[in-house]
């Protein structure tokens, strides 16, 4: 069989040389359209739900939230196993489906068994599915340089501007908030009015959710002229939450103001983000969807950001700490670099150690065509560019040529030896011609 590709292909020259070409062109797209990375997504296929009821304990969340949720998703198709973790006031639930099962798939999955047990958790637990990432998804770390704004305006920025226009980008699953302090009306009630006014503190809940809300009236005509009658009852101010009313005791009223104190104040927090020891700062983080190229992605965010710019107030602009674009530029080079310096050195031996430049050309040209085809394979297999695969074909240089130089060394001690018998044959018969 061998030798009939062999004797096929050197009749047929320009079919050969007409494939080859093709296989290199083909082969030259696939490098463009391979998904970039620097390391290779070897995170497992997962699906994770996070629940939140602030204010218990750890060990009232495993009981009634975790266990729960573990034990009705182990039922699912296609799963391995399902891990849980219970800290104070979360619950994460981590579902690993197996590795051919489609991550949107396995998301529906979850998802439906969700809404069955939600029934069987406890008031205003709510479970939710994470972001559509994977363990490398974190391709992009920004924060704020805002040196004249606080903290919370910086958050607020953050959650009400930036990260809305930043979700848009194709690609992104999620932007992730980090730093600053979260905006929020406190009430501290005092408990020695409330004992003094005979009030609890559910009947001041009550009265300020009651006092916190906007409702609509009808449609009436008049003139040809159509009016929409509402309501406007959201409250805007510490003033107005300081002012409602709770309770009348003879006539007079007893207002939020007299039983407690209000104010403008950030959420309780965890933990602090400091960049370089210089303060704190508040930013964001971009988390990029299952199976895209990131490169492609983090030049689409980079993009957007520009636009985004021109919106933030004066003395507002990113400082981006952390982007794995760079890292991936800095390993393409490199192992770019590296296999042209093989390829260089490669051609350079084949010459010197042959000395027949027709017979090192057919050596050297498998290299271009070898590599380009295996993109092919690449996409075929949904493998990115990254620091493995790229040094794999790095190392598999020394591979590719060496067929070409056993088949040239070959055919070329194969013609020197035909070459030696035609040579005898023609002083034989020079000498028998002499003889006649």
């Amino acid at each position: 069989m061998i030798h009939g590709i062999i004797e096929w292909s050197l009749r047929n020259r320009y079919i050969v040389l007409l494939l080859a070409t093709g296989l290199f062109v083909w082969g030259a797209y696939s490098v463009k359209t391979n998904p970039i990375d620097a390391i290779p997504d070897l995170s497992e296929n997962q699906v994770i739900v996070f629940t939140e009821w602030m204010g218990r304990s750890p060990q009232l969340i495993e009981d009634q939230v975790t266990y729960p949720l573990v034990t009705n998703l182990q039922g699912l198709p296609k799963i391995k196993y399902v891990r849980g973790t219970s800290m104070f006031g979360m619950s994460f639930i981590y579902v690993i489906f197996e590795d051919n099962v489609d991550i949107y798939w396995a998301r529906q999955r979850v998802l439906e068994r969700l809404s069955t047990i939600s029934k069987t958790l406890p008031g205003g637990v709510s479970p939710q599915l994470g972001p559509d990432g994977t363990g490398v998804g974190h391709i992009l770390w920004y924060t704020l340089e805002a040196p004249n704004m606080d903290l919370g305006e910086q958050r607020a920025i953050q959650d009400w501007y930036i990260k809305f226009a930043l979700q848009n980008v194709p690609g992104v699953s999620e932007i992730a908030s980090f730093g600053g302090f979260q905006k929020q009306y406190q009430i501290s009630l005092n408990p020695n009015k409330l004992l003094y006014y005979n009030l609890s503190a559910p009947e001041v809940i009550s009265a300020i959710r009651s006092n916190n809300n906007e409702s609509g009236g009808r449609k009436f005509e008049m003139s040809d002229i159509g009016y929409i009658i509402k309501t406007s009852g959201y409250l805007k101010s510490t003033e107005e939450i300081g002012n409602i009313p709770v309770k009348n005791q003879k006539g007079i009223p007893i207002r939020v103001s007299d039983i407690a104190t209000v104010q403008m104040t950030g959420e309780t927090r965890l933990g602090i983000f400091d960049q370089d020891g210089e303060g704190e700062r508040v930013g964001g983080i971009v988390v990029m969807r299952y199976g895209e190229n990131s490169a492609d992605v983090i030049e689409k965010v980079k993009t957007k950001m520009k636009e985004v710019s021109k919106g933030l107030p004066e003395g507002v602009k990113f400082d981006i700490v952390y982007d794995r674009g760079e890292l991936i530029q800095e390993s393409i080079d490199s192992i770019t670099t590296t296999l042209i310096e093989e390829m260089i050195m490669v051609s350079l031996i084949v010459i010197v150690f042959l000395f027949h430049w027709r017979s090192a050309l057919s050596i050297i040209i498998q290299i271009p065509i070898t590599i380009a085809a295996s993109f092919i394979l690449l996409n075929a297999f949904g493998i990115s560019s990254n620091i493995m695969s790229l040094t794999g074909i790095a190392l598999a240089i020394g591979v590719i040529v060496d067929n070409g130089i056993i088949m040239s060394e070959n055919a070329y001690k194969h013609l020197a030896e035909r070459y030696e018998v035609w040579e005898k044959e023609q002083l034989n018969q020079n000498d028998h011609e002499k003889m006649v």
